[in-house]
């Protein structure tokens, strides 16, 4: 098995490999035409080159064969051969997408194709614990085993589903020059330092691959970005991501290893469920996108684009603290039994966490907006002799807002609505 040290390794020599070859997979995309063009959704202002995740395939698959072959950085065995097939043929699918747009029906078929090469290897979950309900090292009383329903492995369904659903909330986030390299790298940084804790040796070498193929490439995705990984790299960095935390974390009988995944992918999860709820308020297709995501609205209310990546990473940084607190602050020991002063820690740890996530919240306008609208609106129409809106109508308003970036606000002297464009 390989060692601690040996996911150092791994990420430098996936970060070289991939900072090496971001031009030529440029150079590539400008010859096939495979450039994100500006549109009405984009923050870019020029045709960018997109096949950047061609880069991040690179600097994962060889430095993982070469660690693999010469220096026992990872098991040669049938999970890892699995996984990186997965990798490659999901890396594949998004190159398609990206040179010739998919429709999502076959985008998402490639997507479970993927993703069931390395879930039929072994690379799913089976048993799992209910958080806080055992100690930190649970015993075969507290784990729960998924069961066969039929002929159908409820494990493998759930695994399948799951590692498809981290696929598409970072392809999701992946709206400006260097947001979800960034947060990739962040989230497989912490599930290597989660792994490698759990003796989870080759998930967390696999995690530094991942992190490091990430920052490469994001020395040239990082605005204004050079290139762009398109969905090759989103869809490849989800999949990379999602078997890491099935092998590092959800595989353990660690009580609190079913949060580690969802505090570590807390911004694009969020981001995700925002925008598709949303869709589903106002009837509209899940798959077809607009301009409700975190880094529109940052832009909408005149984040540059830098500002808006400082404020997600942040806030990524700050849900890997809470993820890695979890892991390592001993608030418990093995027989269940809470430490005081730690458990006061682990208190101040989430407190710090709920209040930078309600914070970027209320800076998205996301939960303020309607109220506040509702107010201005009543107290112009109540001034006019008018009758208070109607929801319908203060929805579609805020809807209208949030999509064109245009709020009106309330003229202090005349109490009037005026138009404020803070696009």
């Amino acid at each position: 098995m390989p060692e601690t040290i040996d996911a150092l390794y791994a990420f430098l020599a996936a970060g070289v490999l991939a900072w090496v070859l971001v031009p030529f997979t440029e150079g590539l995309a400008r010859r096939i035409g495979a450039l994100d063009r500006p549109n009405e959704r984009s923050l870019h202002a020029v045709p960018t080159p997109k096949l950047g995740g061609l880069a991040i395939l690179a600097g994962v698959l060889a430095a993982g064969l070469v660690g693999s072959v010469l220096f026992d950085w990872l098991p040669w065995n049938d999970q890892t051969k699995a996984i990186l097939a997965g990798a490659t043929v999901i890396a594949a699918v998004g190159v398609l997408d990206d040179v010739f747009d998919l429709a999502p029906g076959w985008k998402l078929l490639g997507q479970v194709v993927a993703v069931v090469i390395p879930v039929s290897e072994g690379v799913k979950v089976q048993t799992f614990t209910f958080p806080f309900l055992g100690g930190l090292k649970p015993s075969s009383v507290d784990l729960f085993e998924l069961p066969l329903i039929g002929m159908v492995d409820l494990g493998f369904v759930l695994t399948v589903v799951g590692i498809v659903a981290i696929v598409n909330v970072i392809n999701f986030i992946d709206g400006v020059d260097g947001l979800a390299a960034g947060v990739c790298a962040i989230a497989a940084t912490t599930l290597a330092v989660i792994a490698l804790s759990l003796d989870r040796n080759a998930a967390g070498v696999l995690a530094a691959l991942t992190a490091g193929a990430a920052l490469g490439f994001l020395r040239h995705g990082f605005p204004p970005a050079s290139s762009f990984m398109g969905d090759t790299g989103s869809n490849l960095l989800g999949y990379l991501l999602g078997t890491i935390a099935v092998q590092g974390a959800l595989k353990t009988n660690a009580v609190v290893a079913l949060f580690f995944p969802l505090i570590i992918l807390a911004v694009p999860i969020l981001d995700s469920s925002f925008v598709i709820a949303k869709r589903l308020k106002y009837r509209q297709p899940i798959y077809v996108g607009d301009r409700s995501h975190f880094h529109h609205r940052m832009a909408n209310i005149g984040f540059s684009q830098r500002r808006t990546l400082a404020y997600l990473y942040g806030w990524a940084l700050v849900m890997a603290g809470l993820a890695l607190a979890l892991r390592f602050v001993p608030y418990s020991d093995d027989r269940g039994n809470l430490d005081a002063a730690w458990t006061a820690v682990m208190i101040g740890c989430g407190l710090i966490a709920f209040a930078a996530s309600v914070y970027l919240v209320l800076v998205l306008e996301i939960l303020k907006l309607r109220s506040f609208r509702l107010h201005q609106i009543i107290g112009v129409r109540r001034r006019a002799g008018e009758p208070p809106p109607a929801p319908a109508e203060v929805d579609a308003g805020v809807a209208r807002e949030l999509e064109t970036g245009e709020f009106p606000a309330v003229d202090p002297d005349t109490g009037e609505l005026e138009s404020l464009d803070r696009g």
